[in-house]
């Protein structure tokens, strides 16, 4: 959530581009963070706060791991190549350290949870694992790990909430921020691993949700994003979900909240009214489906049936008609057939999902299907399936998108576009991506009216009304 601003060695010619420190000139005895996320919103908003406790220990961030003292990598868990992925990056990172031995190399997060004693054994040079429930230790880790232990701590702790650790500095007129209120998993689906990567579910504090969003609103932030496994099932002590959104909800300067990601099972009618009574909140939910059929969704232990879920969309967009819907499709469990699997096919064409985050299953290991369930469906059909899938769901978007030319939206400027400067991405209360031309008051931070002028199957067009 910090700028980057670019520092420079006293002594030295080289621009350092860094993150979160103030002044123009690198103090020598500040150290050098660099940071490499994989996964989940959470983990995006878990590097920021590593980022603040490395701050006030005296670290500032850098994007060039050649430059680095510390260099760490968040890892996630829950699927195959993002594992793969993980060994291959620690692997290049570590020639810095052989470069420079005083350089700590760590690995930090689900994957530090879930394959400690294999890291050890494919990772040997890595000189710390810090689990999702040890990072108020990391700075001491690192300091011991400088010294030549090797460090590894990843015991759950199922009160650890990281009240009173704050983020790396708020950037002034920064858009949107993260905000995790809820740690952990209690749904022990038999595919997904979470619950033994991140522990049991456990809410923060509604006066610490409440502080960070002030903070946040103070640093001009417009958007703040509720996080949690399953998010919409937070509860502390009498304070529920619906409960904390009205509370967020009235923090001055915060102008839209977001959550992410919602159970089905814990969406109740509540959390459903008041959604459509707050115009801060969002019309926007990401709600996994992973699939339709009633005897794979038995075999994943997802607790509903595909009834249940299409009678949950049904009041969704009762409630609330302009709502856009996103899901998760996960193809080729175990024993799929083709049949349970075309039941996916019919459901996107009855439900019409916004979009979608389509994945071929993959056994991770430690989890129940692990264990008991062996896999399967071949991989090839499970291409085939997840291509016929994506298929499907791009042709729905697309038709969504177009469906918004000739609309007036209401769009937050987050900053200018990747692929073309001059032009600003922006988003719709419902997340759509809008591309905004440059004119007068278009701006990152901007709230403005914009037309919808064309779309493609991902982005919308539009020009500011001014």
């Amino acid at each position: 959530m910090s700028g980057l601003v670019q520092l420079r060695r006293p002594g030295s010619g080289a621009a350092l581009p860094v993150e979160g420190a103030p002044p123009s000139v690198l103090p020598a005895t500040t150290r050098l963070a660099y940071v490499e996320t994989y996964g989940c919103q959470m983990n995006v908003a878990d590097t920021d706060m590593v980022m603040g406790l490395l701050h006030g220990g005296g670290y500032a961030r850098t994007d060039d791991a050649a430059l680095a003292d510390l260099i760490l990598i968040n890892t996630c868990a829950v699927r195959d190549k993002a594992e793969e992925r993980v060994y291959s990056r620690a692997s290049v990172l570590a020639q810095h350290k052989a470069r420079r031995p005083d350089v700590v190399l760590g690995i930090t997060g689900c994957m530090a949870e879930h394959l400690k004693d294999k890291l050890r054994q494919r990772a040997p040079y890595v000189d710390l694992v810090v689990g999702p429930d040890g990072y108020r230790r990391l700075l001491d880790h690192v300091d011991r790990a400088r010294q030549g232990d090797k460090i590894e701590d990843t015991v759950l702790d199922r009160h650890e909430t990281y009240e009173g650790l704050d983020p790396s500095p708020l950037m002034t007129g920064g858009i949107s921020g993260h905000i995790t209120i809820q740690r952990g998993c209690d749904k022990f689906c038999t595919f997904c691993v979470v619950p033994y990567t991140r522990g049991r579910e456990r809410g923060a504090a509604p006066r610490e949700i409440l502080r960070q969003t002030r903070a946040m609103a103070a640093a001009g932030y417009k958007e703040v994003q509720l996080l949690g496994q399953t998010v919409n099932s937070y509860r502390y002590e009498d304070v529920e979900f619906a409960d904390l959104l009205r509370a967020v909800a009235e923090v001055d300067g915060i102008e839209r909240i977001r959550f992410m990601s919602p159970y089905p099972l814990d969406f109740s009618p509540v959390v459903i009214q008041t959604m459509a009574a707050l115009p801060k909140v969002c019309k926007h939910v990401h709600l996994p489906l992973q699939t339709a059929s009633d005897s794979v969704l038995g075999r994943m232990r997802r607790g509903y049936t595909y009834a249940d879920f299409r009678a949950l969309v049904s009041d969704l967009r009762t409630a609330m008609p302009d709502i856009a819907i996103s899901t998760d499709l996960l193809v080729g469990f175990c024993d799929e057939t083709e049949e349970e699997f075309t039941e996916i096919l019919r459901a996107q064409d009855e439900l019409r999902f916004d979009n979608a985050f389509m994945f071929a299953y993959s056994d991770r290991e430690g989890t129940y299907a692990s264990r008991r369930m062996p896999d399967t469906v071949p991989e090839e059909i499970k291409q085939d399936r997840l291509a016929r899938v994506i298929v499907r769901q791009k042709g729905i978007s697309a038709e969504i998108l177009a469906a918004q030319i000739g609309r007036r939206e209401r769009v937050l400027v987050q900053g200018p576009s990747k692929r073309t400067p001059d032009d600003f991405l922006a988003r719709t209360d419902t997340f759509r991506p809008v591309i905004v031309p440059a004119a007068p008051g278009v701006h990152a931070g901007a709230l403005l009216d914009v037309d919808i002028l064309r779309a493609t199957d991902v982005t919308l067009f539009g020009r500011a009304v001014l």
